[in-house]
């Protein structure tokens, strides 16, 4: 399993995005009076939550004083969540872009409304993006030198220091 690409998400966004255009310009005024604001709130604790994994995880890989070690299986997991919370976030934040698009071209009292929801949810979703690519960066182990590559003169290699 690679990392994620950015080419998946933009393309999954621009889906996403077309697909909402389509519907809301149909059936926007057959909905609910205005955009609910669950989603909204619900995306962006997604991005908290996983961007505070991130930290947490990364602290633990490196070993930094005072963290215990990370299961190994814990990470692959994390690593499984950041991928599906990126691929999610990105559809989020098209189908938030495609509604937002239409509602500033509509200037209806009902479209207008419902803009602060629209903006709002597309930059949770955004946000929910980056804390899932950050989380999936966390979880890759950082590069060890091999003995091979060490200079003859580096401390590392000379045995009994440290």
């Amino acid at each position: 399993m690679g990392p994620t690409r950015i080419s998946t998400l933009v393309v999954a966004g621009l889906a996403a995005a077309a697909v909402a255009w389509l519907l809301i310009s149909s059936f926007y005024y057959d909905l609910a009076p205005s955009l609910p604001w669950l989603p909204v709130v619900t995306l962006a604790a997604l991005a908290v939550l996983e961007g505070y994994a991130a930290v947490n995880t990364r602290g633990k890989i490196e070993g930094r004083p005072g963290r215990e070690p990370l299961n190994p299986l814990l990470v692959a997991r994390f690593v499984v969540l950041a991928k599906a919370s990126a691929l999610a976030g990105a559809i989020f934040a098209g189908f938030y872009a495609g509604l937002t698009g239409w509602l500033f071209i509509e200037r209806t009292n009902a479209a207008i409304g419902d803009r602060p929801a629209g903006v709002g949810g597309v930059i949770a979703a955004i946000a929910l993006v980056a804390a899932a690519l950050w989380l999936e960066r966390s979880c890759r182990v950082p590069e060890q030198e091999d003995d091979e590559d060490r200079q003859p003169g580096d401390r590392e290699s000379r045995p009994g220091q440290r």
